[in-house]
């Protein structure tokens, strides 16, 4: 199957010039938010996610949410540069997640909850590392797009199925019938688009530390308990929660900010049902 995925992966259509378009936007110091208002604008597909995003029970703003320069002003420039590379990035790899037995609204909920929890949680460890991680939290699992494709194309979907059901732990699913994580896929995918370091290194060595560069540590580290927070078939499950604290404390993180960023999105949710 390792084939397979490298070739999906070179197969990939070349990235549109929105995308060109953000990542230069988003390495300039001055950043304006009128400037990244006239390139989103260009994309309605992005208008729509970036609204649909705003007005989510995650981020529970008071009112409505109508206007993507509104949107902006909430959720903040960073952010929304990674919605719109998130929007554009998956509608390139965007076939289906019937393998994993999701929607892509499943996958939407579970990017935005990564979202959430860099904001509410790693904002309290660090500003800088807030707005390092933002993008590559919101984009850590877009390589299982690729998977799914690759595993159905196998005639591997129901044995893919029936382990995930039995492990729980999508990542050694995963690694067992592809050889390859989804970070380290999603890594490959970014690559490929020549993008930046700090989305290909940070999400590449999730669960790999022991050769992750010794600047990228952190990062991966606070990385890693996102992703299992937000486990695309079981987000903030309390299985999950449960691994996320043990990997808390394993790596040395004071859990009890984490524990509360939890706790506050889990009452937004459940208050907007």
């Amino acid at each position: 199957m390792k084939k397979l995925i490298i070739e999906k992966i070179d197969s990939l259509p070349p990235l549109p010039k929105s995308v060109i378009e953000l990542e230069e936007f988003r390495k300039m110091s001055n950043q304006e938010p009128l400037d990244l208002l006239k390139i989103i604008e260009k994309d309605p597909l992005i208008i729509t996610t970036v609204l649909r995003v705003a007005n989510s029970a995650m981020f529970g703003f008071v009112s409505e949410v109508e206007t993507p320069s509104r949107a902006i002003s909430l959720l903040g420039v960073n952010f929304t540069i990674s919605i719109a590379l998130g929007t554009v990035i998956q509608s390139l790899v965007n076939t289906n997640l019937d393998a994993y037995n999701v929607s892509t609204d499943d996958f939407m909920f579970s990017s935005n909850l990564a979202s959430s929890l860099v904001n509410t949680w790693v904002s309290k460890i660090s500003f800088d590392l807030k707005e390092e991680l933002i993008l590559p939290a919101f984009l850590q699992e877009v390589g299982k797009f690729v998977i799914s494709e690759v595993i159905i194309e196998s005639d591997k979907k129901e044995d893919f199925l029936s382990k995930l059901e039995i492990s729980k732990n999508i990542s050694s699913v995963e690694k067992e019938f592809l050889g390859y994580s989804c970070a380290r896929i999603t890594a490959n995918i970014f690559k490929h688009w020549n993008l930046s370091h700090n989305l290909i290194f940070t999400i590449g060595f999730v669960e790999d530390l022991e050769h992750c560069p010794k600047d990228y540590v952190e990062k991966v580290k606070i990385l890693e308990i996102i992703k299992i927070l937000c486990d695309i078939r079981n987000p903030l499950s309390d299985q999950n929660v449960q691994r996320a604290l043990n990997k808390a404390n394993e790596y040395g993180l004071d859990t009890e900010p984490l524990l509360q960023s939890i706790d506050s999105i889990k009452f937004k949710l459940e208050n907007d049902l």
